[in-house]
């Protein structure tokens, strides 16, 4: 499997990692090729945010001006993408077709292909020019997530809250994870 993570500049940095973490481990042991591409403002967002290197995780990482790239084109065949975090900004120039950079240009090639493109969108509030376009998103075919994380797992670090997300974008890509413990229902004791 092929898959492009995208790195925005909304801040949510921590998810990138997260998912970086994994693709870069278990995921690449499964058989996870990942490419990495960061807009302009969502490297300046990792540095202040985080403050690594992300060539520390030994993925491919594109410059995103990078029109060449592989992932560029529908004949490369990558399976899907996950842009996390996705600013509202990038969601719109996705949802309008302006390509004006790597991350927009790979999704577009998504939509296009019919591939599975997840964005992780990390907005407050939302204003309905942002719902419009994340409705125009999700009729192209995208999965359109919220950094929404859950709380039935009773996480205890900030890493198991953020893999609340990231595993559930993971799954609509296909990709086999075992970040959080799945849902079993509750249990109801009647007194």
């Amino acid at each position: 499997m092929r898959i492009v993570l995208g790195i925005s500049g909304a801040s949510g940095a921590p998810y990138a990692r997260r998912a970086l973490e994994f693709l870069s481990g278990p995921g690449r042991r499964a058989g996870v090729e990942t490419d990495v591409v960061f807009t302009k403002t969502g490297r300046l967002v990792w540095q202040h945010e985080i403050g690594t290197d992300p060539s520390e995780f030994g993925l491919p990482i594109w410059p995103h001006g990078d029109l060449t790239a592989p992932f560029a084109s529908g004949s490369a065949r990558y399976d899907g993408m996950l842009i996390a975090p996705c600013s509202v900004g990038c969601a719109s120039r996705i949802a309008h077709g302006v390509s004006n950079d790597l991350v927009s240009r790979a999704a577009d090639v998504m939509l296009k292909e019919r591939r599975p493109l997840v964005v992780v969108v990390r907005e407050t509030p939302l204003s309905l020019i942002h719902l419009r376009n994340l409705a125009q998103l999700v009729e192209a075919g995208a999965f359109v997530m919220p950094a929404s994380p859950s709380f039935y797992t009773r996480p205890t670090t900030i890493d198991q809250v953020l893999d609340t997300v990231v595993c559930r974008a993971l799954d609509r890509l296909g990709v086999d994870n075992d970040l959080m413990r799945r849902w079993s229902g509750l249990e109801i004791h009647h007194d």
